[in-house]
Protein backbone atom coordinates (compact mmCIF):
# COMPACT_ATOMS: atom_id res chain seq x y z
CA UNK A 1 0.00 0.00 0.00
CA UNK A 2 1.48 3.33 -0.82
CA UNK A 3 -0.41 5.54 1.90
CA UNK A 4 -2.82 7.36 -0.35
CA UNK A 5 -5.58 4.00 0.46
CA UNK A 6 -7.13 3.09 3.61
CA UNK A 7 -7.36 -0.40 5.24
CA UNK A 8 -11.14 -0.37 3.72
CA UNK A 9 -10.00 -0.09 0.53
CA UNK A 10 -10.97 3.48 -0.26
CA UNK A 11 -8.55 6.09 -1.28
CA UNK A 12 -7.31 8.86 0.99
CA UNK A 13 -8.14 12.14 -0.89
CA UNK A 14 -5.68 13.93 1.20
CA UNK A 15 -2.73 11.63 0.63
CA UNK A 16 -3.37 11.30 -2.36
CA UNK A 17 -3.44 14.73 -3.72
CA UNK A 18 -0.60 15.48 -1.95
CA UNK A 19 1.20 12.06 -3.33
CA UNK A 20 0.15 13.36 -6.75
CA UNK A 21 1.41 17.00 -5.99
CA UNK A 22 4.65 16.18 -5.04
CA UNK A 23 5.04 13.58 -7.64
CA UNK A 24 4.15 16.96 -10.34
CA UNK A 25 7.21 19.07 -8.64
CA UNK A 26 4.66 21.44 -7.64
CA UNK A 27 3.48 23.49 -4.31
CA UNK A 28 0.16 23.84 -3.20
CA UNK A 29 0.18 27.01 -4.33
CA UNK A 30 1.36 26.54 -7.51
CA UNK A 31 -1.31 24.11 -7.69
CA UNK A 32 -3.96 25.95 -6.46
CA UNK A 33 -2.84 29.13 -9.15
CA UNK A 34 -3.38 26.20 -12.01
CA UNK A 35 -6.65 25.04 -10.80
CA UNK A 36 -8.45 28.49 -9.89
CA UNK A 37 -9.21 27.48 -6.18
CA UNK A 38 -8.03 29.45 -2.88
CA UNK A 39 -4.53 28.28 -1.65
CA UNK A 40 -6.41 27.25 1.27
CA UNK A 41 -8.52 24.69 -0.24
CA UNK A 42 -5.34 22.69 -1.30
CA UNK A 43 -3.72 22.39 2.03
CA UNK A 44 -7.31 21.96 3.97
CA UNK A 45 -8.00 18.82 1.42
CA UNK A 46 -4.67 17.72 1.83
CA UNK A 47 -4.71 17.91 5.48
CA UNK A 48 -8.04 16.05 5.71
CA UNK A 49 -9.76 19.19 7.39
CA UNK A 50 -11.93 19.10 4.27
CA UNK A 51 -13.80 16.97 2.02
CA UNK A 52 -13.95 18.20 -1.05
CA UNK A 53 -17.34 18.07 -3.27
CA UNK A 54 -16.85 15.84 -6.48
CA UNK A 55 -16.82 19.85 -8.64
CA UNK A 56 -14.39 21.17 -6.07
CA UNK A 57 -12.36 18.06 -6.06
CA UNK A 58 -12.82 17.72 -10.04
CA UNK A 59 -11.33 21.67 -10.15
CA UNK A 60 -8.67 21.05 -8.06
CA UNK A 61 -7.59 17.89 -10.23
CA UNK A 62 -7.45 19.42 -13.62
CA UNK A 63 -4.67 21.80 -11.97
CA UNK A 64 -2.45 18.35 -12.75
CA UNK A 65 -4.32 17.51 -15.79
CA UNK A 66 -6.02 14.64 -13.96
CA UNK A 67 -9.34 12.67 -14.52
CA UNK A 68 -11.48 12.08 -11.33
CA UNK A 69 -11.23 8.19 -12.49
CA UNK A 70 -7.44 8.89 -12.97
CA UNK A 71 -7.21 10.45 -9.14
CA UNK A 72 -9.10 7.26 -7.75
CA UNK A 73 -7.57 3.95 -9.66
CA UNK A 74 -4.63 3.18 -7.30
CA UNK A 75 -4.91 -0.12 -9.18
CA UNK A 76 -1.87 -1.54 -11.81
CA UNK A 77 -3.06 -0.74 -15.16
CA UNK A 78 -4.44 -2.95 -17.39
CA UNK A 79 -2.40 -3.93 -20.17
CA UNK A 80 -3.99 -2.48 -23.64
CA UNK A 81 -6.23 -4.69 -25.10
CA UNK A 82 -9.53 -3.98 -27.29
CA UNK A 83 -11.42 -6.17 -24.72
CA UNK A 84 -12.27 -5.45 -21.62
CA UNK A 85 -14.00 -8.51 -19.38
CA UNK A 86 -16.82 -8.05 -17.08
CA UNK A 87 -14.99 -8.33 -13.70
CA UNK A 88 -12.03 -5.96 -15.17
CA UNK A 89 -14.61 -2.69 -15.73
CA UNK A 90 -13.34 0.26 -13.19
CA UNK A 91 -15.67 1.15 -10.44
CA UNK A 92 -16.80 4.92 -10.92
CA UNK A 93 -19.08 4.48 -8.19
CA UNK A 94 -17.08 6.41 -5.63
CA UNK A 95 -16.91 9.53 -7.71
CA UNK A 96 -20.12 9.93 -7.05
CA UNK A 97 -19.88 11.22 -3.66
CA UNK A 98 -23.52 11.53 -1.67
CA UNK A 99 -25.42 11.49 -5.17
CA UNK A 100 -27.01 8.10 -4.93
CA UNK A 101 -25.08 6.86 -2.54
CA UNK A 102 -25.55 2.97 -2.12
CA UNK A 103 -28.37 3.03 -5.16
CA UNK A 104 -26.20 4.24 -8.34
CA UNK A 105 -23.33 2.01 -9.57
CA UNK A 106 -21.35 3.41 -12.43
CA UNK A 107 -18.57 0.94 -14.08
CA UNK A 108 -16.59 1.99 -16.59
CA UNK A 109 -14.61 0.25 -19.97
CA UNK A 110 -11.15 0.73 -19.91
CA UNK A 111 -8.87 3.74 -20.00
CA UNK A 112 -11.57 6.59 -20.52
CA UNK A 113 -9.26 9.47 -20.99
CA UNK A 114 -6.51 7.93 -23.43
CA UNK A 115 -9.31 7.28 -25.57
CA UNK A 116 -11.18 11.00 -25.50
CA UNK A 117 -14.37 8.26 -24.61
CA UNK A 118 -16.08 7.58 -21.59
CA UNK A 119 -18.38 3.78 -21.62
CA UNK A 120 -20.12 3.30 -18.87
CA UNK A 121 -22.10 0.21 -17.05
CA UNK A 122 -24.73 2.04 -14.72
CA UNK A 123 -27.60 0.87 -12.41
CA UNK A 124 -30.00 2.51 -10.65
CA UNK A 125 -31.79 0.63 -7.82
CA UNK A 126 -35.64 1.54 -7.35
CA UNK A 127 -36.29 5.48 -6.41
CA UNK A 128 -32.32 6.17 -7.08
CA UNK A 129 -31.81 9.32 -8.19
CA UNK A 130 -28.87 11.78 -9.32
CA UNK A 131 -30.28 14.32 -7.50
CA UNK A 132 -32.14 17.97 -7.12
CA UNK A 133 -29.33 19.62 -8.02
CA UNK A 134 -28.77 19.07 -11.81
CA UNK A 135 -25.26 17.73 -13.37
CA UNK A 136 -23.85 20.08 -16.15
CA UNK A 137 -20.50 19.51 -17.90
CA UNK A 138 -18.77 20.03 -20.96
CA UNK A 139 -19.23 17.20 -23.32
CA UNK A 140 -22.10 15.11 -25.29
CA UNK A 141 -23.47 11.97 -23.65
CA UNK A 142 -26.07 9.61 -24.49
CA UNK A 143 -26.60 6.02 -24.13
CA UNK A 144 -29.73 3.11 -24.48
CA UNK A 145 -31.92 2.02 -21.09
CA UNK A 146 -31.53 -1.67 -21.43
CA UNK A 147 -33.50 -2.62 -18.82
CA UNK A 148 -36.04 -0.57 -16.53
CA UNK A 149 -37.04 2.31 -16.88
CA UNK A 150 -35.31 5.75 -16.36
CA UNK A 151 -36.71 9.68 -16.08
CA UNK A 152 -34.32 11.59 -17.52
CA UNK A 153 -34.86 15.65 -17.57
CA UNK A 154 -32.55 17.35 -19.60
CA UNK A 155 -33.04 21.34 -19.37
CA UNK A 156 -37.06 21.70 -19.45
CA UNK A 157 -37.69 18.69 -21.08
CA UNK A 158 -38.93 15.28 -18.74
CA UNK A 159 -39.08 11.79 -20.47
CA UNK A 160 -39.58 8.20 -19.06
CA UNK A 161 -37.49 5.81 -21.17
CA UNK A 162 -37.90 2.59 -21.28
CA UNK A 163 -35.70 -0.54 -22.46
CA UNK A 164 -34.38 0.28 -25.58
CA UNK A 165 -35.23 3.30 -25.43
CA UNK A 166 -32.18 5.89 -25.96
CA UNK A 167 -30.83 9.60 -25.56
CA UNK A 168 -28.36 11.68 -26.57
CA UNK A 169 -27.66 15.35 -26.07
CA UNK A 170 -25.38 18.29 -24.57
CA UNK A 171 -24.12 17.82 -21.67
CA UNK A 172 -23.64 21.73 -20.74
CA UNK A 173 -27.43 21.52 -20.85
CA UNK A 174 -28.80 20.94 -16.70
CA UNK A 175 -29.87 16.89 -16.81
CA UNK A 176 -31.08 14.56 -13.94
CA UNK A 177 -31.55 10.75 -13.98
CA UNK A 178 -33.88 9.03 -11.79
CA UNK A 179 -35.46 5.40 -11.57
CA UNK A 180 -39.27 5.82 -11.18
CA UNK A 181 -39.76 2.34 -11.47
CA UNK A 182 -39.89 -1.02 -9.34
CA UNK A 183 -37.08 -2.87 -10.49
CA UNK A 184 -33.32 -2.16 -10.98
CA UNK A 185 -32.94 0.40 -14.61
CA UNK A 186 -29.53 -0.60 -16.14
CA UNK A 187 -28.12 1.91 -18.93
CA UNK A 188 -25.16 1.38 -21.15
CA UNK A 189 -23.99 4.62 -21.52
CA UNK A 190 -20.93 7.00 -23.13
CA UNK A 191 -19.69 10.49 -22.55
CA UNK A 192 -16.83 12.95 -24.76
CA UNK A 193 -14.93 13.91 -23.38
CA UNK A 194 -15.02 11.89 -20.26
CA UNK A 195 -16.89 13.35 -17.82
CA UNK A 196 -15.49 11.38 -14.85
Amino acid sequence: MDGTEEEDGAVDVGARLRALRTQHGLSQRELAERAGVPHGQVSMVETGRSSPTVASLRKILSGLGLSMAEFFDTGPADPPSPFVPADRLRDLTPLLGRRGAGRITLRQAGDARAHGLQILHETYAPGADTGETMLEHRGAEGGVITRGRIELTVGEETRILRTGDAYLFDSRQPHRFRNPGPEEAEIVSACTPPWL
